[in-house]
């Protein structure tokens, strides 16, 4: 077996394919990807390279179709015994595909596959799906051609073994094998001959078998043209002998992961390639959570001991060597530390032509991680996220409230003013128009009343995440001071008023801007977004959410 996509350096090989949690409670997989992809014959290699590729193509249609898949990372095969860790995963699959080409019977781990995968189906209802590449089932069934000469290669090493037990296991093996081609083939199954369109009817198969749900087409992201076009440009734009990073910033809610997401499952380019999401709250709310982050990136970039490492540095390690073997793309969403970082990047460099993205809400931060501080410094491209211009702005709001690029008769000034109120931030927009799809003008009109009190609120808690990243209670009081009396204020006057106060602003400011809380306006003056803005102000009302004079600031001259 070998790894599909180390198929572009050369190796190659097969067997199954790791993705997404399955939609049952019984399974962890739905799908068992089995197929041979090394050919040692040479007359055959072109052939085979391209039935790698539509392996491949099967793997990635699988995947967007919402059909968890697991996959063997495995370059060679040692031993003679099938893996315990494949075991596992057919007994965990509710379905197997076996890709019956010309070699897959010359490999006794897919032979062994095989077996197991037959049993379960008689035994449990697992559901076989074979797939005849370029193979006549007859052969299959007979073993004949391809299938009968790996074949009498098994018996000859059966029969040149001098251990009596040995050879005996090994002609009971063997009869398996015989029944299990025998019964695979005769088992309803795909032709592929001269047929570019049977992978989605394999899929379109698949959801039907097994009550998989259909993945909702993915929305258009809105207004984020540009900056597809130019995360998909530095992907393609690579050196070989780089590593680049790109860092895509900007204020919680206004669209890094989205853009991340998108640009990475449009990108197949890659020997091996991992999304790790939510980072930061993984980390913060759940014990050993970056263990678990790195576990996952080590599964996802090469194939890791099933024995549970419970040391971040040691996992540091393994996955250092991972990307110095490999060319490699991967998204670290939400990076909120340096520890996140160096844990997750290591410090000795990627295989080149790799391709990192991170999002972070914290523009500096990349540049202080360790992998910068080494004589391989990477090439480093930054994006800021600042939001929608208005014309985006309405098109994304009535996309949610009235599933139409346009406001409906009569919503036109109301939509006006919740356009104005979000400026442009994405997730303020779309859960504002999914929370008014369907209701009246009058219920529009209440509802921008209500969002100025409200303190707790999906966009609220968003945003409050920056907020509560602060590293010091001096740059947290900076913030809220600003936020209730300094925005739009000369940033001098601002900085002679507050260091008076004790409140060290020289590097506050630079900190609140480098985690986009924060921006320096053309005359100096000092800027921020008005969810921020009220976000911060919340927080102060929190101090004392009825007696207003409770609290440490006031603005407001009702409340005085």
């Amino acid at each position: 077996m070998v790894v599909l996509f180390e198929l572009p350096e050369g190796s190659s090989s097969s067997s199954s394919i790791e993705g997404h949690s399955s939609s049952t409670h019984d399974h962890r997989y739905d799908i068992f990807l089995s197929f041979r992809g090394l050919d040692t014959r040479h007359s055959f290699i072109n052939y085979l390279y391209q039935a790698l590729i539509d392996a491949n193509y099967l793997y990635q249609a699988l995947i967007d179709a919402n059909i968890s898949t697991f996959l063997d990372d495995e370059e060679i095969e040692t031993g003679e015994d099938l893996k315990p860790e494949l075991e596992n995963a057919i007994k965990a699959s509710r379905a197997s595909i076996i890709v019956l080409s010309k070699n897959y019977a010359s490999s006794t781990w897919c032979l062994d596959e095989l077996v197991l995968i037959l049993e379960q189906r008689m035994t449990s209802g697992h559901i076989v799906i074979p797939i005849f590449y370029h193979v006549e089932p007859t052969h299959v069934r007979k073993q004949q051609s391809s299938f009968g000469d790996a074949m009498a290669k098994h018996k000859q090493t059966m029969e040149a073994e001098i251990n009596v037990t040995k050879r005996s296991q090994r002609a009971q093996k063997m009869d398996r094998w015989n029944k299990a081609l025998t019964e695979v083939a005769n088992l309803k199954g795909n032709d592929v001959y001269g047929r570019t369109e049977f992978i989605e009817e394999i899929v379109k198969d698949i959801h039907r078998r097994l009550h998989v749900p259909l993945r909702s087409v993915r929305q258009h992201l809105i207004g984020m043209d540009y900056h597809i076009n130019f995360v998909t440009s530095w992907l393609k734009d690579a050196s070989p002998h780089t590593t680049d990073i790109l860092t895509i910033s900007g204020i919680g809610g206004i669209g890094k992961t989205s853009l991340a997401k998108h640009v990475f499952r449009l990108c197949r380019e890659f020997h091996k390639s991992s999304y790790i999401e939510d980072i930061s709250r993984i980390c913060d709310g759940k014990f050993n959570g970056l263990l678990d982050l790195q576990e996952q990136l080590c599964n996802d970039i090469s194939k890791m001991s099933s024995i549970r490492v419970h040391d971040v540095s040691v996992y540091a390690a393994k996955i250092e060597n991972s990307l110095a073997r490999k060319r490699v793309f991967l998204v670290l969403d939400d990076i909120s530390t340096l520890v996140q970082l160096d844990a997750l990047l290591g410090s000795k460099g990627f295989h080149s032509g790799s391709k990192v993205i991170i999002t972070t809400k914290d523009r500096w931060l990349t540049e202080s991680c360790t992998l910068f501080k080494t004589n391989i410094k990477p090439e480093h491209t930054e994006l800021f996220l600042e939001g929608l211009h208005e014309t985006e702005s309405r098109q994304l709001l009535c996309s949610h409230a009235f599933i139409c690029n346009h406001p409906k008769a009569g919503y036109e000034e109301v939509s006006y003013k919740l356009v104005k109120y979000c400026q442009g931030h994405p997730l303020a927009l779309e859960v504002l128009g999914k929370s008014l799809y369907n209701r009246d003008v009058e219920y529009w009109e209440g509802c921008m009343e209500g969002l100025k009190k409200e303190i707790s609120s999906p966009i609220n808690n968003v945003l409050r995440m920056s907020f509560d990243s602060l590293p010091s209670k001096n740059e947290k009081e900076l913030f809220q001071h600003i936020a209730c009396f300094f925005v739009g204020i000369d940033r001098d006057v601002t900085e002679t008023i507050l260091d008076a106060c004790d409140i060290n602003t020289r590097f506050g400011i630079t900190n609140l801007i480098d985690r986009c809380l924060l921006s320096i306006g053309g005359n100096n003056e000092l800027k921020m977004h008005q969810l921020v803005q009220e976000m911060g102000r919340f927080e102060v009302c929190k101090e004392s959410l009825d007696k207003p004079w409770k609290r440490s600031r006031l603005w407001c001259h009702k409340e005085c």
